[in-house]
Protein backbone atom coordinates (compact mmCIF):
# COMPACT_ATOMS: atom_id res chain seq x y z
CA UNK A 1 0.00 0.00 0.00
CA UNK A 2 1.30 3.50 -1.15
CA UNK A 3 5.24 2.06 -0.79
CA UNK A 4 4.56 -1.02 1.08
CA UNK A 5 3.87 -4.58 1.44
CA UNK A 6 3.77 -7.34 2.92
CA UNK A 7 4.91 -10.50 1.18
CA UNK A 8 3.46 -14.29 1.55
CA UNK A 9 6.53 -15.71 3.48
CA UNK A 10 4.34 -14.05 6.65
CA UNK A 11 3.91 -16.50 9.51
CA UNK A 12 1.24 -14.71 11.22
CA UNK A 13 3.39 -13.97 14.48
CA UNK A 14 2.21 -11.02 15.56
CA UNK A 15 5.75 -9.43 16.18
CA UNK A 16 5.22 -6.57 13.30
CA UNK A 17 1.83 -6.01 14.59
CA UNK A 18 2.81 -5.13 17.94
CA UNK A 19 5.11 -2.51 16.69
CA UNK A 20 3.16 -0.81 14.58
CA UNK A 21 -0.65 -1.68 15.65
CA UNK A 22 -2.05 1.22 13.81
CA UNK A 23 -0.37 0.09 10.54
CA UNK A 24 -0.48 -3.28 10.53
CA UNK A 25 -3.39 -5.57 10.82
CA UNK A 26 -4.52 -9.49 10.45
CA UNK A 27 -6.28 -9.62 7.54
CA UNK A 28 -6.87 -13.83 6.82
CA UNK A 29 -4.00 -15.31 8.91
CA UNK A 30 -1.39 -12.65 7.39
CA UNK A 31 -0.08 -8.97 8.39
CA UNK A 32 -0.75 -6.89 5.85
CA UNK A 33 -0.49 -2.90 5.82
CA UNK A 34 -3.81 -0.98 7.02
CA UNK A 35 -2.07 2.72 5.69
CA UNK A 36 0.79 4.11 4.29
CA UNK A 37 2.73 6.40 7.43
CA UNK A 38 1.86 9.89 7.50
CA UNK A 39 4.94 11.35 8.84
CA UNK A 40 8.49 10.82 10.55
CA UNK A 41 7.44 8.94 13.39
CA UNK A 42 5.60 6.20 11.79
CA UNK A 43 7.45 5.66 9.21
CA UNK A 44 10.25 4.52 12.21
CA UNK A 45 7.83 2.40 13.60
CA UNK A 46 7.08 0.54 10.19
CA UNK A 47 11.03 0.20 10.46
CA UNK A 48 10.65 -1.63 13.76
CA UNK A 49 8.29 -3.87 12.32
CA UNK A 50 10.34 -4.47 9.77
CA UNK A 51 13.46 -5.35 11.63
CA UNK A 52 11.54 -7.21 14.03
CA UNK A 53 9.92 -9.79 10.90
CA UNK A 54 11.70 -12.54 11.54
CA UNK A 55 10.65 -13.82 7.62
CA UNK A 56 11.83 -10.17 6.54
CA UNK A 57 8.07 -9.70 5.28
CA UNK A 58 7.44 -6.19 5.48
CA UNK A 59 9.35 -3.67 2.35
CA UNK A 60 9.23 -0.53 1.40
CA UNK A 61 8.72 -0.62 -2.51
CA UNK A 62 11.86 1.66 -3.29
CA UNK A 63 13.85 -1.32 -1.73
CA UNK A 64 15.10 -2.94 1.32
CA UNK A 65 14.06 -1.03 4.55
CA UNK A 66 16.85 1.92 5.64
CA UNK A 67 19.40 0.37 7.94
CA UNK A 68 19.66 3.63 9.76
CA UNK A 69 16.33 3.13 11.01
CA UNK A 70 16.77 -0.14 12.23
CA UNK A 71 15.87 0.75 16.09
CA UNK A 72 17.63 -2.49 17.44
CA UNK A 73 17.94 -3.27 20.83
CA UNK A 74 15.28 -0.53 21.59
CA UNK A 75 14.85 0.52 25.04
CA UNK A 76 11.40 -0.20 26.47
CA UNK A 77 12.07 1.40 29.85
CA UNK A 78 15.40 2.53 31.56
CA UNK A 79 16.24 -1.45 32.77
CA UNK A 80 14.75 -3.47 29.70
CA UNK A 81 15.67 -3.36 25.99
CA UNK A 82 13.97 -5.33 23.03
CA UNK A 83 16.43 -7.20 20.90
CA UNK A 84 14.35 -7.56 17.89
CA UNK A 85 15.55 -9.37 14.62
CA UNK A 86 13.39 -11.99 15.21
CA UNK A 87 14.15 -15.72 14.55
CA UNK A 88 11.80 -18.08 11.73
CA UNK A 89 13.37 -20.35 14.88
CA UNK A 90 11.71 -19.46 17.74
CA UNK A 91 8.32 -19.00 15.43
CA UNK A 92 9.09 -15.24 15.73
CA UNK A 93 9.35 -14.82 19.42
CA UNK A 94 10.68 -11.63 20.95
CA UNK A 95 13.97 -11.38 23.49
CA UNK A 96 15.63 -9.06 25.27
CA UNK A 97 18.40 -7.69 26.87
CA UNK A 98 17.99 -7.03 31.11
CA UNK A 99 20.14 -4.55 32.45
CA UNK A 100 22.03 -4.77 35.91
CA UNK A 101 22.48 -2.53 38.36
CA UNK A 102 26.06 -3.91 38.11
CA UNK A 103 26.65 -2.72 34.78
CA UNK A 104 26.06 -6.18 33.13
CA UNK A 105 23.31 -7.71 31.18
CA UNK A 106 21.16 -10.91 31.07
CA UNK A 107 19.92 -12.01 27.68
CA UNK A 108 16.08 -13.95 27.70
CA UNK A 109 15.35 -15.90 25.34
CA UNK A 110 17.32 -15.27 21.73
CA UNK A 111 17.03 -12.92 18.27
CA UNK A 112 18.11 -14.14 15.22
CA UNK A 113 21.86 -15.26 15.16
CA UNK A 114 24.72 -13.15 13.65
CA UNK A 115 27.91 -12.33 14.95
CA UNK A 116 27.11 -8.43 13.88
CA UNK A 117 24.19 -8.42 15.96
CA UNK A 118 25.97 -9.97 18.97
CA UNK A 119 28.51 -7.23 18.41
CA UNK A 120 25.59 -4.89 19.11
CA UNK A 121 23.79 -6.30 21.83
CA UNK A 122 27.50 -6.56 23.67
CA UNK A 123 27.77 -2.90 23.46
CA UNK A 124 25.25 -2.86 26.20
CA UNK A 125 27.14 -4.68 28.62
CA UNK A 126 28.88 -7.50 29.80
CA UNK A 127 25.96 -10.66 29.07
CA UNK A 128 26.82 -12.97 32.04
CA UNK A 129 23.48 -15.02 31.45
CA UNK A 130 21.16 -16.16 28.63
CA UNK A 131 18.25 -17.42 30.30
CA UNK A 132 15.83 -19.93 27.94
CA UNK A 133 12.38 -19.58 29.29
CA UNK A 134 11.28 -22.91 27.46
CA UNK A 135 12.05 -25.35 24.31
CA UNK A 136 10.35 -23.45 21.68
CA UNK A 137 12.84 -20.47 22.53
CA UNK A 138 15.80 -22.26 22.79
CA UNK A 139 17.36 -21.92 19.06
CA UNK A 140 20.44 -19.78 19.20
CA UNK A 141 21.18 -20.14 22.50
CA UNK A 142 24.23 -21.73 22.42
CA UNK A 143 25.78 -19.41 19.84
CA UNK A 144 24.77 -16.30 21.70
CA UNK A 145 26.34 -17.90 25.13
CA UNK A 146 29.53 -18.94 23.82
CA UNK A 147 29.94 -15.87 21.93
CA UNK A 148 29.31 -13.98 25.10
CA UNK A 149 31.00 -15.70 27.69
CA UNK A 150 27.79 -16.44 29.35
CA UNK A 151 26.12 -18.76 31.64
CA UNK A 152 23.12 -20.77 29.47
CA UNK A 153 19.82 -21.82 31.88
CA UNK A 154 16.93 -23.68 31.09
CA UNK A 155 14.54 -26.12 32.90
CA UNK A 156 15.61 -29.71 33.34
CA UNK A 157 11.82 -30.52 31.51
CA UNK A 158 13.14 -28.87 28.26
CA UNK A 159 16.87 -30.16 28.80
CA UNK A 160 16.80 -32.21 25.45
CA UNK A 161 16.54 -28.88 23.70
CA UNK A 162 19.72 -27.51 25.39
CA UNK A 163 21.17 -30.44 26.28
CA UNK A 164 24.88 -28.69 27.04
CA UNK A 165 23.25 -25.84 29.38
CA UNK A 166 25.69 -24.49 31.90
CA UNK A 167 22.70 -24.36 34.15
CA UNK A 168 19.49 -26.35 34.73
CA UNK A 169 16.68 -25.14 36.91
CA UNK A 170 15.20 -28.59 38.68
CA UNK A 171 11.63 -28.72 40.20
CA UNK A 172 8.67 -25.74 40.38
CA UNK A 173 10.21 -24.15 43.62
CA UNK A 174 11.66 -20.59 42.66
CA UNK A 175 14.84 -20.31 42.40
CA UNK A 176 17.30 -17.06 42.81
CA UNK A 177 19.97 -17.20 39.81
CA UNK A 178 21.42 -13.23 40.77
CA UNK A 179 20.28 -10.70 42.97
CA UNK A 180 17.38 -9.60 42.54
CA UNK A 181 16.45 -11.93 39.01
CA UNK A 182 14.80 -15.13 40.47
CA UNK A 183 13.38 -17.77 38.01
CA UNK A 184 9.78 -19.03 38.56
CA UNK A 185 9.28 -23.08 37.05
CA UNK A 186 6.19 -22.54 35.06
CA UNK A 187 5.50 -26.05 33.70
CA UNK A 188 2.17 -25.99 31.18
CA UNK A 189 3.15 -24.71 27.87
CA UNK A 190 5.98 -26.89 27.81
CA UNK A 191 7.23 -28.88 30.30
CA UNK A 192 9.91 -26.61 31.01
CA UNK A 193 8.63 -23.92 31.45
CA UNK A 194 9.81 -20.94 33.54
CA UNK A 195 9.06 -17.57 33.78
CA UNK A 196 12.27 -14.88 35.00
CA UNK A 197 11.00 -11.97 37.56
CA UNK A 198 13.40 -9.47 37.66
CA UNK A 199 13.17 -6.39 40.61
CA UNK A 200 9.79 -6.82 41.34
CA UNK A 201 9.64 -5.06 38.36
CA UNK A 202 9.88 -7.20 34.60
CA UNK A 203 7.88 -10.35 34.42
CA UNK A 204 9.74 -12.33 31.45
CA UNK A 205 7.18 -14.94 30.76
CA UNK A 206 7.66 -16.60 27.53
CA UNK A 207 4.89 -18.33 26.20
CA UNK A 208 2.75 -19.20 29.60
CA UNK A 209 1.14 -15.92 29.59
CA UNK A 210 0.66 -12.44 27.40
CA UNK A 211 -0.64 -9.33 27.11
CA UNK A 212 -3.79 -9.51 24.69
CA UNK A 213 -4.62 -6.71 22.24
CA UNK A 214 -7.92 -8.32 21.89
CA UNK A 215 -9.14 -8.02 25.44
CA UNK A 216 -6.68 -5.70 26.87
CA UNK A 217 -5.95 -8.12 29.84
CA UNK A 218 -3.49 -10.66 30.82
CA UNK A 219 -3.90 -14.18 28.76
CA UNK A 220 -2.98 -17.70 28.09
CA UNK A 221 -2.87 -19.30 24.59
CA UNK A 222 -4.36 -22.24 25.15
CA UNK A 223 -5.20 -23.23 21.87
CA UNK A 224 -1.19 -23.71 21.62
CA UNK A 225 -0.20 -25.14 25.13
CA UNK A 226 1.72 -28.07 23.88
CA UNK A 227 2.27 -29.77 27.08
CA UNK A 228 -1.03 -29.31 29.51
CA UNK A 229 -3.72 -26.99 30.16
CA UNK A 230 -3.99 -28.06 33.17
CA UNK A 231 -0.77 -28.05 34.66
CA UNK A 232 -0.28 -24.51 33.48
CA UNK A 233 -3.32 -23.56 35.52
CA UNK A 234 -1.56 -25.76 38.45
CA UNK A 235 1.45 -23.29 38.00
CA UNK A 236 -0.53 -20.42 37.98
CA UNK A 237 -2.61 -20.74 40.95
CA UNK A 238 0.85 -21.49 42.86
CA UNK A 239 2.50 -18.86 41.34
CA UNK A 240 0.23 -15.79 40.88
CA UNK A 241 0.72 -14.94 45.01
CA UNK A 242 4.08 -14.95 44.76
CA UNK A 243 4.64 -12.99 41.61
CA UNK A 244 4.83 -8.97 41.96
CA UNK A 245 5.77 -6.76 38.82
CA UNK A 246 4.92 -3.91 36.25
CA UNK A 247 5.72 -5.24 33.33
CA UNK A 248 4.79 -8.39 31.37
CA UNK A 249 7.62 -9.22 28.58
CA UNK A 250 6.61 -11.97 26.84
CA UNK A 251 8.02 -14.26 23.97
CA UNK A 252 4.77 -13.85 21.94
CA UNK A 253 1.58 -11.60 22.43
CA UNK A 254 2.18 -7.83 23.72
CA UNK A 255 3.97 -6.27 26.05
CA UNK A 256 2.22 -3.95 28.78
CA UNK A 257 3.30 -1.97 32.09
CA UNK A 258 0.70 -1.25 34.75
CA UNK A 259 0.50 -0.54 38.65
CA UNK A 260 2.14 -3.82 40.49
CA UNK A 261 -1.24 -4.14 42.24
CA UNK A 262 -3.22 -3.66 39.11
CA UNK A 263 -0.87 -6.23 37.51
CA UNK A 264 -0.96 -8.86 40.55
CA UNK A 265 -5.35 -8.66 40.66
CA UNK A 266 -5.25 -9.32 37.08
CA UNK A 267 -2.89 -12.55 37.26
CA UNK A 268 -5.04 -13.86 40.18
CA UNK A 269 -7.74 -13.53 37.27
CA UNK A 270 -6.12 -15.06 35.53
CA UNK A 271 -5.03 -18.36 37.58
CA UNK A 272 -8.78 -18.23 38.01
CA UNK A 273 -10.36 -18.22 34.48
CA UNK A 274 -7.07 -20.63 33.16
CA UNK A 275 -8.55 -23.46 35.85
CA UNK A 276 -12.00 -23.83 34.07
CA UNK A 277 -10.23 -24.77 30.36
CA UNK A 278 -9.95 -27.95 29.10
CA UNK A 279 -7.70 -29.33 26.63
CA UNK A 280 -8.30 -29.27 23.02
CA UNK A 281 -6.56 -29.79 19.72
CA UNK A 282 -3.36 -27.13 18.97
CA UNK A 283 -4.99 -24.66 16.55
CA UNK A 284 -2.93 -21.44 15.86
CA UNK A 285 -5.34 -19.69 14.39
CA UNK A 286 -7.24 -19.56 17.33
CA UNK A 287 -5.10 -17.45 19.26
CA UNK A 288 -6.36 -13.39 18.95
CA UNK A 289 -3.38 -11.64 19.92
Amino acid sequence: MDGWYVDDRCINCDAARQLAPDLIGEVDGRSQILRPPNDEAETRRLHAAAFACPTRSIHPASGPPNQALDPFPMALDNGVLMCGHNSRHTAGANSYLLLRPSGTVMMIDTPRWSRELAERYAASGPVTDVLLTHRDHAAHGRRYADYFGAHLWIHEGDLDAAPDADHVIRGVEPLEISEGVTAHPLPGHTRGSVLYLADDRYCFSGDSFYWSRTTGDLEVADSVTWYSIEELATSLARTAGRLRFEWILPGHGDRQRLAADEMSRRLRALAERTRLLRPRPIDFTAVYW
